[in-house]
């Protein structure tokens, strides 16, 4: 599982960021940058729910095989 922050489609609203500190920061442009290392179910869970709140789908999740 990759996540990559489209940084055309944030506006830097700030959900992912104070929904989970722990994997998201904003970067020195002020956009969402994924900073987390992913190691449990739990994490992807909880990743999952983020990209589907993100106001701008911003968040982008790739499933590798």
């Amino acid at each position: 599982m990759e996540v990559v922050v489209d940084k055309k489609k944030c506006v830097a609203c700030g959900f992912c960021v104070a929904s989970a500190p722990k994997f998201f920061k904003f970067d020195k442009d002020g956009k969402a940058t994924f900073i987390g290392k992913i190691q449990s179910e739990e994490d992807k869970k909880l990743i999952k729910e983020i990209a589907n709140g993100c106001p701008q789908n911003a968040i982008i999740i790739k499933w590798s095989c």
